[in-house]
């Protein structure tokens, strides 16, 4: 073993015949590259907002015009052209003044909504502030918008003594109680969420969806939603911490830490109280259930109405990763675990197409024709006649949990929900959701050494749904007066749900507000910047909690590369020791011969004691680096260069 703390490895063994993995994923960073810019030609105003002469709500749509680009930063950190990073910040700040203009934007940030919404709506923000810490501008508006949340902040958001958010809606202009105007007579008239039933239970003369197409029920309904469900804190306020953590990530001020940290303790205390179970809603004074007769369900995208752990167990791991990212204790874990457990132990065995679910459409597509066997299910939601709505796992959601703590029960419970399930794992299914998630079950089982093809044949469904998503756009004639706003979104050619997963060992981002700590970043050493270089393609094939296995390949034939490969996207981690690959002969054979025979490998350990290595890269040479890390060494920050 030796010792060097600036380690350069040089890349020998050769290539041959390229992986197919490796000439896909490749070939898939080029598509991308076509891909948005087509997108960006064919929706996008020189200005960089969205072509668009519709209106929206008072309140709803914000969120839909950032979210057409809301993995555009992603593809850049990944690898994505050098232009991207611009386009993005362009899109970013022509969308913020369109919406400005459109009277849902107060000073650059949403001027009232729920963060469910508001979740989705930053993750664009956040993927730019990842990819270009050093930009003053985006770091003074990240550091602007967690203002907004802190005790003391003019926007009043934020009551110190009941450590509550005081409005489910809100944002720059403080708390917006109530709800939507439109929503102020809620009747049967609003077809596309009868599915999700009565938003309240309790109402006198209301147990039936059809009894809302009377209208003095609907105004009543619409009342008591404005008076119940409008006002006091809600869990899926717990994905505002990204907010404080986002910005503490530039450079550790404690008033982010702090502030996040004890506002996740009074969630968790309100937890502890209710029996380990996450409530959905706290009262104007503090109290879980003010509101609500007692009921620790019933608040605004809560248990109850409308998606229950859609909703509430996406803001609850995302407040769990944020508690890793700031070294809070182990018991803010319980934030996210507590639901996911609840949830299991009220599963059911039971097909997809035979129960009655209120969203079906992405689990045919997930599970294709799966969906008629019988699987785990679990209930998403919870009201006065117990746990209903059951509907599959979301698997990404205590894959989180497992990629942050690296725990055993974490790992444990992933076994769990694959042994009830009813399908195989290893089967990649073409679909795409406006996640752009649903892949983790072959990929897990990849990790697991149980899939082998799987790098190859993701690959090539996300080559296929970009292929498919650049005809709709080269063929599509919508103007912008018949635009819908969830129309970008669902035509957004940019796919990173794989790259993320192949390159860098890491879920994709947890789509109502999670920030991206990758197990894996890597830099351009040449180009200086974030990313792989042209020409290389990654592949991590062995993912815990302290070793990463990764494989480089230089598939081009002329420049050679130089990759730093860097532990941990935020810098939290040490590499403590690599064990390398190496051709112990000099030249790939007898070149005269049709076919290279497979060279003689040996095999080096080196001790880095570092948060990086740097790889260079010959034409047609690859490497294996088996890292060995100690995974929350430093505190995480946003990265300018690598640590």
């Amino acid at each position: 073993m030796t010792s060097d703390r600036s380690v350069v490895l040089t890349a020998t063994v050769p290539v041959g015949t390229p992986p197919v993995w490796a000439l896909l994923q490749r070939r898939l960073f080029d598509v991308l590259d076509d891909a948005w810019r087509a997108f960006a030609d064919r929706y996008c105003a020189p200005d960089g907002s969205l072509r668009y002469a519709g209106r929206v709500e008072e309140r709803d749509g914000g969120d839909d015009f950032y979210e057409a680009f809301f993995n555009w930063p992603v593809l850049y950190r990944l690898g994505g052209a050098d232009d991207l990073l611009d386009a993005s910040k362009h899109h970013w700040r022509g969308v913020t003044a369109q919406l400005t203009e459109l009277g849902l934007v107060v000073d650059e940030f949403e001027r009232g909504y729920d963060w469910f919404h508001l979740g989705e709506s930053m993750l664009l923000f956040y993927g730019i502030c990842a990819a270009d810490p050093a930009d003053p501008e985006f770091a003074a508006r990240a550091r602007k918008f967690a203002d907004l949340y802190l005790p003391g902040s003019p926007s009043g958001n934020y009551d110190p003594v009941a450590r509550i958010i005081r409005a489910p809606h809100n944002g720059a202009a403080g708390p917006r109680y109530g709800l939507q105007k439109e929503w102020a007579s809620y009747g049967a008239d609003l077809t596309s969420m009868s599915p999700f039933g009565l938003p309240l239970r309790d109402l006198d003369g209301m147990t039936r969806w059809d009894d809302l197409a009377d209208p003095a029920n609907a105004r009543r309904m619409g009342d008591a939603m404005n008076a119940r469900i409008g006002r006091g804190d809600t869990a899926v306020d717990l994905a505002a911490t990204s907010l404080a953590v986002n910005a503490w990530l530039y450079d550790h001020d404690d008033r982010y830490r702090d502030w996040a940290l004890d506002y996740l303790g009074a969630w968790h205390e309100r937890a502890v109280a209710c029996g380990g179970v996450l409530p959905d809603n706290v009262g104007p004074g503090g109290t879980v259930g003010e509101l609500h007769d007692g009921r620790w369900y019933g608040g605004l995208y809560g248990w109850n109405w409308p998606h229950g752990l859609y909703s509430v167990g996406n803001a609850a791991v995302v407040a769990s990763v944020n508690s890793v990212l700031l070294g809070g204790g182990d018991e803010l874990l319980t934030l996210g675990r507590a639901p996911l457990d609840a949830v299991l132990d009220h599963a059911i065995e039971a097909p997809v197409t035979g129960t009655d679910m209120s969203i079906s459409d992405r689990w045919l597509a997930e599970l294709g024709d799966d969906a008629d066997r019988p699987t785990l299910l679990v209930p998403n939601r919870h009201a006065d006649t117990g746990w209903f709505d059951h509907q599959p796992p979301q698997l990404g959601l205590p894959l989180w949990l497992s990629h942050v703590t690296g725990a055993e029960s974490d790992r444990d419970r992933l076994e769990r929900i694959r042994k009830a399930s009813g399908y195989d794992w290893r089967t990649v299914r073409a679909f795409r959701n406006k996640e752009e998630a649903g892949h983790e079950a072959p990929w897990l089982a990849y990790l697991n050494g149980d899939n082998p093809d799987y790098p190859a044949e993701i690959l090539r469904v996300a080559l296929g749904q970009a292929a498919r998503r650049l005809e709709l756009i080269a063929a599509d004639t919508t103007g912008p007066s018949e635009m819908h706003i969830h129309h970008w979104q669902r035509i957004n050619p940019v796919l990173t749900e794989a790259l993320l997963q192949l390159t860098t060992g890491t879920p994709q981002v947890l789509y109502n507000g999670g920030l991206l700590p990758t197990r894996l970043a890597y830099w351009d050493a040449r180009r200086g910047r974030p990313g792989l270089p042209p020409d290389v393609a990654a592949l991590v094939d062995t993912v815990t909690a302290d070793r990463v296995r990764v494989e480089l390949v230089h598939t081009g034939h002329r420049h050679p590369r130089t990759v730093v490969v860097q532990a941990g996207g935020f810098g939290e981690a040490r590499i403590e020791r690599v064990v390398t690959e190496s051709a112990a002969s000099g030249h790939p054979g007898d070149p005269r011969a049709y076919v290279a025979p497979e060279p003689v490998l040996s095999t080096d350990e080196l001790v880095v004691e570092a948060g990086h290595l740097t790889v260079e890269l010959p034409p047609g040479r690859r490497i294996r680096l088996d890292l060995r890390l100690t995974p929350r060494h430093r505190p995480p920050s946003h990265q300018t260069a690598p640590v």
